[in-house]
């Protein structure tokens, strides 16, 4: 069953309305679905299954006319070509992937135009997880598909790209407005806090998040979205600048960049 939140004026102060409904797929993956009422288009994000998807886009009679390919991974791209058979749409998704994505009729670069019901989005590199990863912000809205670049209290494991490239990619996502709803690709939160609790077991806004985290998975419902602000108060893959977590890693004098890379790899093993 997918879970829907309204992205409306009353939340981040927009001028447009659209509905976001998150879809659990597979073992923990996440597709998202952005419906515009006013125009009837659908852009979905990510396509790990197609059958729970399609079942929620038919219980709503929605129709999808765009679909966002985040990165080239077979659990975000494989549920698409059974998904285009019962919803043909525009398929969108980063050049620099084209190679190895599914064939898409748009490819985008960071800073390129992309479009969806009247509002201009903002296509972001954030290579790190894969190289070629995008993301893709709705200023108006609010709304940031981050996939698995930065997710909720974690951030993606480096299988290409480095982690000063990870870093990088970050950094231009905490530049965003901090209401900003980050849509992210996998139900990790509760191991991600767990790590989180182990290097800044002080941070009073995570012990906090982390309880809530605890509960809101004991109801079996997704813990994302997430908002910007919560992630930049108690996401450690975000907060290389905390005094907490440079002592217990013992870098007080180190680079943001490099207290990030440290965190990263104790992440890998924990």
């Amino acid at each position: 069953m997918g879970h829907t939140n309204n992205t409306t004026a009353e939340i981040n102060g927009i001028e447009m309305s659209f509905k976001l409904v998150t879809i659990p797929c597979l073992s923990d993956n996440y597709a998202f679905v952005l419906h515009d009422d006013a125009s009837d288009q659908t852009l979905l994000v990510d396509v790990p299954e197609a059958a729970p998807i399609i079942a929620e886009l038919a219980k709503r009679n929605w129709h999808v006319s765009h679909v966002l390919l985040t990165h080239h991974h077979p659990d975000h791209v494989q549920g698409l070509r059974a998904l285009l058979d019962v919803h043909p749409a525009q398929v969108v998704g980063a050049a620099a992937d084209a190679h190895r994505l599914p064939a898409l009729d748009l490819a985008l670069s960071e800073g390129d135009p992309f479009t969806f019901a009247g509002e201009e989005a903002t296509v972001y590199d954030v290579s790190g997880h894969t190289l070629g990863h995008i993301a893709v912000y709705f200023p108006k809205s609010g709304i940031a598909f981050t996939a698995d670049s930065l997710m909720a209290l974690g951030c993606g494991r480096l299988f290409e790209g480095s982690a000063a490239q990870m870093w990088d990619s970050l950094s231009k996502l905490m530049r965003l407005p901090p209401a900003t709803i980050i849509c992210s690709g996998h139900e990790y939160t509760a191991a991600n806090a767990r790590f989180a609790l182990s290097i800044e077991p002080g941070n009073e806004n995570l012990v906090a998040r982390a309880a809530k985290v605890d509960d809101t998975r004991k109801k079996n419902h997704p813990t994302v979205p997430s908002k910007l602000s919560e992630e930049l108060a108690t996401n450690p893959f975000l907060r290389p600048h905390s005094a907490e977590i440079r002592n217990r890693l013992e870098m007080e004098n180190n680079s943001d960049s490099q207290v990030f890379a440290e965190i990263r790899r104790r992440k890998d093993t924990f």
